[in-house]
């Protein structure tokens, strides 16, 4: 992750430019008043400041000279009790904006999150802002203000109440990391998929119980977080991110469904009759037999064993296979079968024996549903 700092390399020249008033048990009053000491933030003038740095105090809001400071670029306000963040603090320049671990709602954010000023640094309706931590709060769904955030590259929602990702959140084409873990989220919005430069999704500890195809499409995603969710299965093309090279599953009901589920009913005589005739080759049409027929014969499922030529219609078998993932691990998906018979045996890789093949498989397979 980048990490957004003053422009200069002098170590020196960095350390004048940020306040640390970190871990003094300041409250508003008393930031105030450290803020407009030069004495005690040992600083020319506040435009001289680029970092300021409040976390863990005890502070409930935000003083109004912080305007002052009309060259920040990293504000850290976590681990305090703010509830309630003003339309002021869009007017900063900032980069990098933290803060988590507060008492925020989505009634504490402002109606809009870009800035409402012009100038040659900071034009209206834009935001340079790069880094937002929102963790640890009480928001109770999405924050739509931050869909607005065209330049944003890290967004970190975890430990809040969401339950649900909002739709457009595919305008964030910046996005190279999305951070919604420990929420209570039950589905992932098919547009999430349009998160072309994304690198890192963190969903874990959720209530998902199925991912969108469109995950597939995240071509630079390296690391797919979703420990602790409800996950039966995986979209089989997931298996499509050439690039990733971390995906947690432990904690999902897909982890203790290794073998296949045998709990399957009789067919209709509607299904029987249906196969039969598929198999035949026929293709009845509407003069033959009641369209409703005709449709529900056009509604056949091949089996995906590549040996059986069979199909079903509402009677299927539901297995879970291993696919090796370009050699770094297996990923579980599930498969839909027309018959039991229709599972294939795993066997062992031409360039290992038998014994190593278990073994190589088994460590491949802890490290996908236990990483």
């Amino acid at each position: 992750m980048e990490l957004y700092t003053s422009d200069s390399s002098d170590t020196d020249s960095r350390e004048q430019k940020t306040i640390d008033f970190g871990r003094m048990n300041l409250d508003v009053v008393t930031l105030e008043d450290h803020l407009s000491s030069p004495h005690k933030a040992l600083v020319k003038s506040s435009g001289d400041i680029e970092t300021l740095l409040l976390n863990h105090n005890r502070l409930v809001g935000l003083p109004s000279m912080l305007q002052q400071f009309v060259n920040i670029k990293i504000l850290d306000l976590s681990s305090n009790a703010i509830t309630q963040l003003p339309d002021a603090i869009c007017q900063l320049p900032l980069v990098t904006l933290i803060v988590k671990n507060n008492l925020l709602t989505n009634s504490s954010l402002p109606k809009s999150l870009l800035s409402k000023l012009s100038g040659n640094n900071h034009a209206a309706g834009t935001s340079s802002l790069k880094e937002l931590n929102l963790s640890g709060n009480q928001l109770t769904h999405f924050p739509e203000q931050v869909t607005e955030l065209r330049q944003l590259k890290y967004l970190y929602l975890g430990g809040n109440k969401i339950s649900s990702i909002s739709k457009d959140i595919w305008k964030m084409q910046s996005l190279h990391v999305l951070s919604l873990g420990g929420n209570l989220i039950s589905e992932v919005a098919e547009s999430v998929g349009s998160l072309s430069q994304l690198q890192a999704l963190v969903l874990c500890d959720n209530l998902i119980e199925h991912l969108p195809m469109s995950i597939a499409r995240l071509k630079n995603l390296k690391s797919l977080l979703l420990h602790k969710n409800r996950l039966k299965h995986l979209p089989k093309d997931i298996v499509a991110l050439k690039n990733l090279t971390e995906l947690s599953l432990r904690d999902n009901p897909l982890v203790v469904r290794f073998v296949q589920d045998m709990a399957l009913k009789p067919p209709t005589l509607l299904e029987l009759a249906g196969r039969i005739v598929r198999a035949s080759g026929q293709r009845p049409g509407p003069e033959d037999v009641p369209r409703t027929l005709v449709e529900y014969l056009n509604s056949a499922n091949c089996c995906v064993n590549p040996n059986c030529k069979g199909v079903f219609f509402d009677n299927r078998v539901e297995h879970i296979k291993f696919v090796d993932f370009c050699g770094k691990y297996r990923v579980p998906l599930l498969q839909y079968l027309c018959s039991s018979k229709c599972i294939e045996p795993e066997r062992p890789t031409r360039a290992t024996s038998s014994s190593n093949a278990n073994a190589s498989s088994g460590f491949m397979m802890r490290k996908v549903l236990l990483g």
